[in-house]
């Protein structure tokens, strides 16, 4: 059976196929933040003729999540990081926490890994082997669900397991980093993407953080230029808008309540499982995740069918919190639908 990695976001498809612009559709599948930052760029003055420095950019990222200079590396995206880690672990033998983030599965097939799937949902505590590669998205997607993990983090240390942990949806969180776990064990790798949080998905910046020496060999496969010039100049503009990150928290908390309460009240749902992110996953009740679809496309709003997600089935969506405006319409929507 063909594996699909699909996902949320293809507005242009969806658009193409109701026949609509591109701005009339309501994404509701795509879990970048709708709140953007402000920026003070005018990039028809940026000078692009020579060959990009990094410097100002690592020391951006490195004050942002309080790290040392030498503890990170920069990629060309969250994705692109993935696949540079799982060219160049010495295990090949990997435990994916699941449901999750896709690229893992992809890059794991990719490079041809043994890959064993622990339903986190049931089996969290599972035995893992020795020296294998760990993988645990935290907040995990598409749930949103946060784990204090520093039990699992012991029992990895323990069997000295390369560790992988994704942050990328931390930042819409107040929970800490397993950054703290640096100085002590080496062979901790945590990812990234400024992208979900800074809402910009078409700007390509993910993040490594690990330790010194670690770093130092992920380089040595890295290319010397692989981040444009428009990309790092918007990530050091969002990053100086101070209040972005207070109010960025402030209004996707408001607004995700009212989408749990607009949801809440739809004959269709069954359960929404509680997230400490910018979406939640939703159990459907007496219609599958392409049926649902299929009556919301009228009113041009798109969601996540969670199917191809390991340990879901079509019974599974992701809806993402998004602007009052557009969770008024969803909530027109699913009053009116007649079924």
């Amino acid at each position: 059976m063909e594996i699909s990695f699909a996902h949320g976001g293809d507005v242009k498809s969806f658009a193409k196929e109701l026949n609509c612009f591109m701005e009339e559709v309501i994404d509701l599948s795509s879990n970048i933040n709708f709140i953007k930052p402000d920026i003070d760029i005018d990039f028809n003055k940026l000078d692009i003729s020579s060959y990009p420095s990094y410097d100002e950019l690592y020391l951006c990222i490195s004050n942002l999540y309080n790290v040392e200079l030498n503890q990170l590396e920069l990629f060309n995206g969250g994705s692109s990081a993935i696949f540079s880690l799982f060219r160049t672990f010495d295990t090949k033998h990997c435990y994916i926490y699941s449901p999750a983030y896709l690229e893992y599965k992809k890059a794991a097939i990719k490079f041809d890994y043994t890959i064993d799937y622990i339903n986190r949902f049931v089996e969290i505590e599972k035995d893992v082997l020795p020296n294998s590669l760990v993988v645990f998205v935290n907040p995990s997607t598409p749930d949103g669900t946060f784990y204090d993990i520093d039990k699992l983090m012991n029992i990895w240390i323990e069997k000295n397991c390369t560790i992988l942990i994704d942050e990328s949806f931390l930042d819409f969180t107040s929970f800490k980093s397993v950054t703290k776990y640096l100085d002590t064990y080496d062979k901790l790798y945590i990812l990234k993407s400024l992208t979900k949080f800074y809402s910009s998905a078409g700007i390509r910046l993910g993040t490594i953080i690990s330790s010194k020496n670690n770093i130092e060999k992920l380089k040595e496969f890295e290319p010397m230029w692989k981040i444009s010039q428009f990309d790092q100049e918007y990530i050091k503009s969002v990053t100086k808008d101070k209040n972005f990150i207070k109010i960025s928290k402030a209004i996707n908390i408001r607004n995700k309540e009212l989408l749990i309460d607009v949801l809440n009240k739809s004959k269709y749902i069954s359960h929404i499982l509680p997230s400490s992110a910018n979406y939640v996953l939703v159990q459907l009740k007496n219609i599958n995740a392409n049926e649902f679809q299929e009556l919301l496309k009228p009113y041009k709003i798109m969601i996540r069918d969670c199917s191809n997600f390991d340990f879901l089935d079509d019974s599974f969506i992701r809806v993402a919190v998004k602007s009052e405006k557009y969770l008024n319409k969803l909530k027109i929507a699913l009053e009116s639908i007649k079924k």
